[in-house]
C-alpha cells in the first residue's frame, strides 16, 4: 500500500498558504512603513523642541528645572511607589491593587501640585497670580481619590460576599440531593 502524496502545487490548501504568506509579508511591510513614519515624525518633533530650547529659553534655568524633575522622580516618586508596593504586600490581591492605585494617584497629584500649595511664584503685588486655595483643593481631590478607592473596595467585597454565599448555597443543595433529600 502506498502513501498518498501531498500536493505541493495547486489545490486549495497550497494556494491558501501561499496567499497567507503574501498577505503576512504585506502586513509586515506596512507595519515597518508605519513605524518608520512615526519615528521620522518623532525625530522632527525632537528637532523642533531642541531648536525652541536653544533659541527661546534660558538654558541654565531649564537645566535646573529638568534636573529637579529628574531628582523628584528618582529621589521621591520612585522610592515612594516602591515603599507603597512593599507596604501593601500583606493585603489580598484585589484590595492590594486598589490601595496601590489610590496611593500612586494621590502621591502623583501631591507631587505635581506641591509648587502651587507652597505658593512658589506668588507675589504680593500681583494677587491674580496663584489666587486659589491650592492646599484645600488638594485635600478635596485626595479625599475624592480615597472615597473612590474605598467604594471600589467595598463593591469588590460585596460582590465577593454574594459569590461566596451563592457558592455555599449550591454546595448545601448538592449535599442535600446527594443524601436523598429534596432540593428546594
Amino acid at each position: 500500500m502506498t502513501r498518498p502524496t501531498t500536493r505541493t502545487r495547486g489545490g486549495r490548501h497550497g494556494a491558501g498558504r501561499a496567499a497567507g504568506r503574501v498577505r503576512a509579508a504585506g502586513e509586515r511591510a506596512a507595519a515597518a512603513k508605519g513605524r518608520l513614519t512615526v519615528a521620522l515624525a518623532g525625530l522632527a518633533l525632537m528637532g523642533f523642541g531642541a531648536h525652541g530650547l536653544a533659541t527661546h529659553l534660558d538654558l541654565p534655568g531649564w537645566a535646573v528645572w529638568f534636573a529637579g524633575a529628574a531628582i523628584a522622580h528618582d529621589g521621591v516618586l520612585a522610592p515612594a511607589v516602591l515603599a507603597a508596593g512593599l507596604a501593601t504586600t500583606r493585603l489580598r490581591p484585589p484590595y492590594r491593587r486598589i490601595v496601590q492605585a489610590a496611593l500612586l494617584t494621590g502621591g502623583t497629584l501631591t507631587l505635581v501640585s506641591l509648587p502651587l500649595v507652597l505658593g512658589y511664584g506668588r507675589r504680593a503685588d500681583t494677587p491674580s497670580r496663584l489666587p486659589l486655595p491650592y492646599g484645600r483643593n488638594l485635600l478635596i481631590i485626595l479625599a475624592a481619590v480615597t472615597t473612590i478607592a474605598a467604594l471600589t473596595a467595598a463593591a469588590h467585597a460585596l460582590a465577593r460576599h454574594h459569590t461566596t454565599r451563592r457558592r455555599t448555597h449550591r454546595r448545601a443543595a448538592r449535599r442535600a440531593t446527594a443524601k436523598g433529600g429534596t432540593r428546594r
